[in-house]
């Protein structure tokens, strides 16, 4: 992790395209100001690893209904196909 600091009204750029900006230091509390590209999203961490956590669990939650769908299936299908030996093309003439 890199560490930097930077006092009210100072900045630093990430990418050629983020700026980070000090807006206020009060007590114990920073406010910072972000410009970024239109698209781009910024998350606070913790909602962030909320979402993240959220998303591991549906997806396991998906890989266990497709599991479940999977085993509930006959073994064979027939898709209605006949075999070369079966087919009129194949019979000797």
């Amino acid at each position: 992790m890199l560490y930097l600091m930077r006092k009210q009204d100072e900045s630093i750029i990430i990418n050629n395209n983020i700026e980070l900006k000090v807006i206020e230091i009060k007590g114990k509390s920073v406010k910072l100001g972000f410009n970024f590209p239109k698209g781009a999203s910024v998350l606070r961490k913790e909602l962030y690893d909320k979402i993240m956590a959220e998303n591991e669990a549906a997806l396991k939650m998906g890989q266990s209904v497709s599991s479940d769908l999977l085993s509930s299936l006959p073994l064979s299908v027939d898709f209605g196909m006949k075999s070369a030996e079966g087919s009129e093309d194949s019979k000797e003439e």
